[in-house]
């Protein structure tokens, strides 16, 4: 992925051999550890295995239908946020009016977006490392799971830390770790969790959405298990990953909803 014009986040990764269960739609697993670069500066280190060069990897072939649904999703993955562009600002407003429908948004740069968790009034500079793609996960979500998004937006849940993950730049980077960990940019699905993913997509083009819905749930849920705070952000992504790997690979799981993480949505 490149650095979408601001080098935000900052990640290195070492993506792990693995064997495929079923020949559909996408990608691969990495350790990798994702932030954005003021978190970063502020403790939230990227903890992440170097990639050894050495480190042989399998790929699979896909069916004509099947490259053309990774394709979508890449070309959803290449797009950059960009202000000027009209369907970029209203993703952005509708973003605001459903997770505040009781406050009207003064301007799209706005000191306003803090409450949502931006770290400045201008939300397009946190989304240069997860581009477009990052906007239209958490409007998904908004949308799809509005009992679940309202209550990690406000930290509805659980015993809180004092000092608490900001919520819409943990979502940023939820986007950035998934492409990540499936391996989204690939040509070909190289471990058996980004094939067997890719036959989810196939199946449902709103997987990699929903993927996401799941692991925003879960990184909550494993944050406050291990009771974790603020300096605590990227191990608790560590184990969020481990833990979507873990459940994509059982052998009952054959749709996204099938997760046992699934469970942890409300609508």
């Amino acid at each position: 992925m490149d650095d979408r014009g601001g080098g935000s986040f900052v990640a290195v990764r070492r993506i792990s051999q693995g064997l495929d269960r079923g020949n559909t739609c996408h990608t691969t697993s990495a350790e990798v550890v994702a932030g954005s670069a003021a978190w970063l500066g502020r403790g939230l280190s990227c903890v992440c295995a170097q990639r050894r060069e050495s480190d042989a990897r399998p790929s699979f072939d896909l069916t004509p239908a099947q490259e053309e649904c990774l394709q979508r999703l890449q070309s959803r993955i290449d797009v950059s946020y960009d202000s000027s562009i009209p369907e970029h600002q209203e993703a952005l407003r509708a973003l605001w009016n459903a997770s505040f429908p009781e406050e009207e948004l003064r301007d799209l740069i706005s000191e306003q977006w803090k409450e949502m968790g931006w770290q400045g009034k201008d939300p397009s500079t946190d989304f240069r490392g997860g581009g477009f793609i990052s906007l239209e996960n958490l409007l998904f979500f908004a949308r799809n799971y509005q009992k679940s998004f309202q209550d990690l937006l406000r930290k509805q849940e659980g015993d809180r830390a004092l000092w608490e993950y900001p919520f819409a730049v943990a979502g940023v980077n939820i986007t950035f770790m998934l492409i990540q960990m499936l391996d989204l940019e690939a040509v070909k699905p190289r471990t058996m969790t980004g094939a067997i993913f890719l036959k989810f997509l196939s199946e449902n083009e709103s997987a990699f959405d929903l993927l996401y819905c799941i692991a925003f749930k879960l990184m909550d849920h494993q944050w406050l298990t291990m009771r974790a705070s603020y300096m605590d952000f990227n191990t608790v992504m560590k184990s969020t990953r481990r833990q979507l790997e873990r459940e994509l690979l059982l052998e009952d799981v054959a749709r996204v909803e099938d997760l046992p993480s699934y469970s942890l949505l409300g609508r």
